[in-house]
């Protein structure tokens, strides 16, 4: 479908452009929103009597963007959410979720303004950048949590998930740890591994010992034959 702009629409051209879009987009969106018209004759000629004052509006928007931009850009916004140890959510957050978010804290705004690829499915700090105007955007970061002490930790620049390796260090206690002076941890650290060394030794003797092969009994009997020929005169 053929449309005519009445503002200007990211990738697709300025205000007074004709451009070709799919009819869904059109129908949906552009036409609806009073974005653009069908590019119809009667629709350019309605577009050219129109036009200063819809330059005049657009210019009206755009200062009221801008005035708006300069206290939204930069600021940071919390949001609440479950997750794992390694930062994955139990979840996402949405353009709704950020859109919702952004008009508690006083600003207006919807979620077709929330420019965000993909949703947010991970624990830190996220810059979203928020369409105000055509032509002016701000900056915001939202700090995903799991309570608001993790977003303030976080805020510090902190990581708050934890890796596998992280877990096994912290399991790992050494005698450094449990001994404050250096010397104490020293001989504490000595003690075990001598006491260590004497174990091997005594399962290494134990080892022999039952390794080695037993004696043999000695005869103690006579045969047969040696009896019968002691009785057997001279």
């Amino acid at each position: 479908m053929q449309v005519i702009l009445l503002e200007r629409i990211g990738k697709l051209g300025q205000m007074g452009d004709v451009v070709t879009v799919k009819d869904g987009y059109a129908r949906n969106f552009l036409l609806p929103k009073g974005k653009a018209l069908r590019a119809t004759p009667g629709n350019m000629e309605r577009f050219e009597q129109d036009r200063a004052q819809l330059e005049a509006r657009n210019l009206e928007l755009k200062q009221e963007a801008e005035a708006v931009s300069g206290k939204l850009d930069g600021e940071s916004f919390v949001v609440i959410r479950q997750a794992g140890d390694t930062g994955q959510l139990y979840g996402s957050v949405s353009t709704r979720d950020i859109a919702d978010l952004v008009t508690a804290g006083g600003f207006t705004v919807e979620r077709q303004q929330v420019m965000l690829d993909r949703p947010i499915k991970l624990l830190g700090l996220h810059e979203v950048r928020i369409s105000l105007h055509p032509e002016v955007e701000s900056m915001v970061s939202v700090n995903v949590a799991r309570s608001e002490e993790e977003a303030e930790r976080q805020a510090r620049g902190e990581d708050v998930t934890v890796t596998a390796d992280e877990d096994e260090d912290e399991d790992a206690i050494s005698a450094e740890e449990v001994f404050e002076d250096e010397e104490l941890a020293k001989e504490a650290q000595s003690t075990l591994d001598e006491a260590a060394a004497e174990t091997d030794e005594a399962a290494a003797e134990t080892d022999e010992e039952e390794q080695a092969p037993a004696p043999e009994a000695e005869e103690t009997g006579t045969s047969d034959t040696d009896e019968a020929a002691d009785k057997e005169p001279a």
